[in-house]
């Protein structure tokens, strides 16, 4: 029987487990990196392992969120950063260097190898023929200090394409909408989408890259494209031909599911507020007026992106009332786009141009005005997510962005009488790494540098045999980790500091949480009760520390997205599932839950008795443990479970 390219991959780096859907597979890793968000508190986490030096063959620590130094406390971040990469063996990017998915796209990427990456648009590498996949800090932190990466293996779902996209106006970012609105925000959760297909060949590495990167906002594990001549082609452009290796799914492959895509048939589309699988084609929305724009970010900033806005703009200018933001994704894209002089059509035409930063896709600047509307080449468009709650976000390619720039409305672009002109791919990128750190070869003398803001990571209690805790907040479906911890250029900076940090969980649901929550500590903590696809989006491990450190004891709900749900158990917050979903209904905020007998029923069937003693009933839940998991929850966390294994 032939074998698809997720079971090559993972069966050359397998270290245990079955590959077989859902069971557990422990997996070696080649790659891990982090960014300036999540990786302050992952390396603290691997510094309290009191191990020399990371144990992976290759580890990068990039700065691209906490960009803003309004104060001190992101530059502290970033010398932390940069002394504790250099104290352990890792890579470090500097501030302006970029975002931490394109460079590591130009830089490290390559076919057939697995990296892990404390962001959940890692799989971007995905475009390389790697399995790249996002995780949370912790996670990171334990493999780079030698452990295998756990995960249930997931079912691999084949994107046959065919056809080729109708250039220029059609783009790899309306392939993935296009996805997005047949499977939902639900439709890649527990699967690896893995593209194949004739109409595969018609995708450079870039245009592949940004469809992995959004298969993040399908729940996909990973996506994953084959390595082929376009690769190759790539990794030569990039001076780094010597990484290429060809890998493609055996004929008779077996898969969970194929579904078929015309690339052909496929038209400008764009995702309305405030969810990124709200897609329509954007000739149906009419005449739309438009206040901003941003172009950018890790899902279109490449020099191709780049060089496609810039002939739309070029002669052109930005209209009346339109603010346009430009960020482009690396160091190495800008330096090349300034030496062809497009960077100068950008500005005549009106452009903002920001540095090579995530910017205004987390929230660190760049936010619409009040109500206004924003079109964005980002890959998510949550309700606040922006910085401005009651702003309108959609989200669209590149090339329709900066359309609707010059035009000042949503337009069909093929009908706008702009010019977009063709190109091909470049066989020869302009390579530079001075801005990239590497490891030193004695690191004896090298100190760890924390500032006052930099706080120690917070450690919970084992598991005790009962939970008495009261429902502090019941919440709906999609519930997204900006809802549980938001970002931007108020709450960002205090990610190295979780009684700080802390303060803001559930901020734009509930201003009064954080307070009750530590009320409620003393008193034996609190329970949050949720629906369908809970802690989707970014792999924030935030999302489950300061709760944790609030005292949350148990997340309740329909269905978990995968990152959250082992942030979660990473953090010794009890992960559980009504069994009937009409119990959901029933739960009230302020309930008084009691669930007993903890530690015989996580190690047992996984079927809790809950009594609710405010309402006087009871009712099932469930949890799906792996036996790993089972003694992390019962440790308080992946923490205390790592340094128990150790001898710590």
């Amino acid at each position: 029987m032939g074998k698809n390219i997720i079971e090559k991959i993972f069966e050359a780096h397998l270290a245990y487990g079955d590959l077989k859907a859902g069971s557990p597979v422990g997996l070696r890793v080649d790659q891990v990196y982090t960014q300036d968000a999540t990786g302050t508190m992952a390396w603290l986490q691997f510094e309290a392992m009191g191990l020399d030096r990371v144990k992976v063959p290759l580890a990068v620590s990039y700065i691209d969120h906490n960009m803003v130094q309004s104060n001190f406390m992101n530059p502290d971040d970033h010398k932390f950063l940069q002394s504790i990469a250099a104290k352990y063996g890792a890579y470090f990017s500097r501030p302006g260097n970029g975002i931490c998915h394109q460079i590591h796209l130009e830089q490290f990427a390559a076919p057939g190898r697995i990296a892990l990456g404390t962001d959940s648009h890692t799989p971007t590498g995905g475009g390389m023929g790697m399995i790249a996949i996002g995780v949370g800090g912790l996670d990171a932190a334990t493999v780079m200090g030698g452990s295998p990466f756990e995960l249930n293996m997931p079912q691999v779902i084949k994107i046959h394409l065919k056809g080729k996209l109708q250039r220029p106006w059609v783009t790899a970012m309306d392939v993935i909408l296009e996805i997005l609105r047949r499977l939902t925000v639900k439709g890649g959760v527990g699967k690896i989408m893995e593209y194949g297909g004739p109409g595969a060949g018609d995708l450079s590495v870039p245009e592949r890259a940004t469809i992995t990167n959004m298969g993040a906002e399908l729940g996909a594990t990973t996506s994953i494209f084959p390595s082929d001549k376009r690769t190759k082609f790539y990794l030569s452009a990039i001076g780094r031909e010597a990484d290429w290796m060809e890998l493609k799914a055996d004929k008779g492959a077996r898969y969970a599911e194929v579904i078929d895509v015309d690339l052909s048939s496929i038209e400008p589309m764009i995702a309305q507020p405030h969810s990124p699988d709200n897609v329509v084609t954007v000739k149906s929305l009419g005449n739309t007026k438009i206040d901003q724009v941003c172009i950018g970010s890790c899902t279109n900033s490449s020099y191709q992106a780049m060089k496609a806005v810039a002939s739309i703009l070029k002669d052109n200018t930005v209209a009346e009332g339109v603010n346009l933001l430009i960020n482009p994704g690396s160091k190495q894209v800008y330096e090349m786009i300034a030496k062809e002089k497009l960077t100068s059509d950008m500005i005549a035409a009106g452009a903002r141009m920001l540095e090579a930063s995530c910017g205004p896709c987390i929230g660190m600047g760049g936010a619409p005005g009040s109500g206004q509307v924003s079109v964005r080449s980002f890959n998510r468009n949550f309700k606040g997510r922006s910085g401005t709650k009651d702003a309108s976000v959609y989200l669209a390619s590149p090339v329709s962005c900066a359309v609707f720039a010059v035009k000042g409305e949503i337009v069909a672009p093929r009908e706008s009488g702009l010019h977009i002109s063709s190109f091909k791919e470049p066989s020869k990128y302009l390579i530079n790494r001075n801005f990239i750190i590497p490891p030193k070869a004695d690191a004896s003398d090298i100190n760890v540098i924390k500032g006052p803001n930099i706080k120690e990571a917070p450690v919970k209690e084992p598991l005790q045999d009962k939970i008495n805790a009261e429902v502090l907040l019941k919440l709906g479906d999609n519930i997204t980790t900006d809802d549980i911890m938001p970002a931007g250029s108020k709450i960002l900076p205090f990610r190295s500091n979780i009684p700080a940090i802390s303060e803001f969980v559930f901020e734009n649901i509930d201003k009064t949480f954080s307070n009750r929550a530590e009320e409620a500590k003393s008193k034996g903590g609190g329970i949050i009760v949720g629906g369908e696809n809970y802690g989707q989006g970014s792999s924030r491990e935030h999302a489950a520390i300061a709760p944790m450190f609030l005292g949350i004891q148990a997340v309740i709900v329909k269905s978990f997205a995968r990152i959250h749900r082992s942030n979660l158990i990473n953090f010794g917050i009890l992960p559980l599932q009504f069994e009937n979903s009409e119990d959901y209904d029933r739960a009230e905020n302020g309930d008084q839950l009691v669930i007993r007998d903890l530690n015989a029923t996580i190690s047992g069937a996984q079927k809790y008795i809950i009594e609710n003693t405010t309402q006087g009933y009871t009712f099932t839940v469930v949890s799906t443990l792996n036996e790993r998991e089972q003694e992390i929850i019962k440790k308080g966390g992946l923490l205390p479970y790592t340094r128990a294994r150790s001898g710590m």
